[in-house]
């Protein structure tokens, strides 16, 4: 498949962006090499004090050969995590929540099963994924295939069913004992928010994120299936018979673009922009999301799995944010994975520079004869663009 690859730099009134001699170049590389990996198309934008520089490669729609468009929104997944802490921590910082409150305190009753107990399990420890609860995915069995996602893909879960499916399974470990990444702590986060202020957690991050940062192209779609336009097609591969985690046996990718996505709720519902997204991760180091001591909670990290430090050098989490090593230090970042989209991202722990990748795929197929890395796809994307634009 012959790519397209577009390099653009934004300047609109601002001055001439001005970068170390080739940056934009060796983004472009970077972006194309993605498309090596089994990216249908790739949407990048670099946000810094000089000015935004975006690349793109490949296709936002295949089948029309035409390119991501620059203002893409897409599905952001896990990344949604992020807003979600810095929610529950907006209400730490009013005074209505405690990061040492139990679960059992906002939620009776509703984490008993299997040596899962919400009674021993804290709102830190649910936003640090340090509780022990189990994966609720693992009791969606049905839509682990092409047919049974197309005939599943608009069904509405409650968060309350959610968590019911979780409970099916034992605890992973005894809270606060070590550490395991699970969606399940953010739906139960999500909970929380409702029962604290009588309102979804969508309508907060809404109000307390979304709105006064001006993100006019983030959304937070509930049990709406759509993307508002423009948008790329989300295409997902599903795995096939004597599938391993090696080879997963991918067979021919579907247009998976419209999905209910109330099946990731709080743990990876929303939408955005690599604008809108990069706006936020800037905001949130610099101090204009959260005051000082709940920022500090947030960026005060625990050590993570092998498996994540495979991915992510150095990785350690915070609550809803991952460090990780780089070129010039580290960097903050919360990717998310789900149907049909892929995003990376990373930001300089001063906030003066973030860079957004949108991938319009999650289930990657190589290219022939190429391997996938054993550190995340975007590693090199995300250093070069924030160790280089200094």
């Amino acid at each position: 498949m012959a790519g397209i690859g577009v390099a653009q730099a934004r300047t609109s009134d601002r001055p001439p962006v001005s970068f170390r001699p080739g940056l934009t170049a060796i983004l472009q590389a970077d972006a194309d090499t993605l498309r090596k990996y089994g990216a249908p198309g790739v949407l990048v934008e670099l946000a810094t004090p000089r000015g935004d520089v975006r690349v793109r490669s490949g296709y936002g729609n295949v089948a029309e050969r035409t390119p991501v468009p620059w203002d893409a929104k897409f599905r952001i997944g896990s990344y949604t995590k992020t807003y979600v802490a810095a929610t529950v921590l907006q209400l730490v910082g009013e005074r209505k929540v405690s990061l040492d409150d139990k679960v059992e305190r906002f939620l009776p009753g509703l984490i008993r099963s299997k040596g899962n107990d919400g009674r021993r399990i804290t709102v830190r420890q649910l936003l640090q994924h340090t509780s022990g609860l189990p994966e609720y995915f693992n009791g969606v069995t049905d839509s682990n295939t092409a047919e049974g996602f197309l005939k599943t893909r608009f069904r509405t879960y409650t968060d309350t069913q959610l968590v019911g499916l979780s409970m099916q399974f034992p605890s992973e470990f005894a809270p606060g004992s070590g550490w395991g990444y699970s969606n399940t702590n953010y739906v139960v986060a999500g909970m929380i928010i409702n029962e604290i202020t009588g309102h979804t957690w969508q309508h907060e991050v809404r109000k307390r994120i979304v709105g006064p940062l001006g993100l006019r192209d983030t959304y937070l779609p509930g049990i709406s299936a759509t993307i508002p336009r423009p948008h790329a097609v989300g295409y997902q591969r599903f795995a096939g018979p004597g599938a391993t985690p090696e080879d997963p046996r991918y067979g021919e990718p579907i247009d998976a673009t419209r999905l209910n996505p109330s099946m990731a709720d709080a743990a990876g519902e929303m939408i955005s922009t690599a604008d809108d997204a990069n706006t936020f991760l800037r905001a949130l180091m610099t101090g204009k999301v959260l005051k000082r001591a709940q920022l500090a909670e947030m960026l005060r990290t625990v050590e993570t799995s092998d498996a994540l430090r495979d991915r992510w050098p150095g990785a350690r989490y915070g609550l809803g944010i991952l460090w990780a090593t780089n070129s010039c230090g580290g960097y903050w970042t919360h990717g998310g994975d789900i149907p049909g989209f892929m995003t990376r991202n990373g930001v300089t722990p001063d906030g003066s520079r973030s860079v957004t990748v949108s991938i319009n795929t999650d289930s990657l197929k190589p290219d022939p004869g190429v391997q996938l890395p054993t550190a995340d796809i975007s590693t090199d994307l995300v250093d070069h663009a924030l160790c280089n634009a200094r």
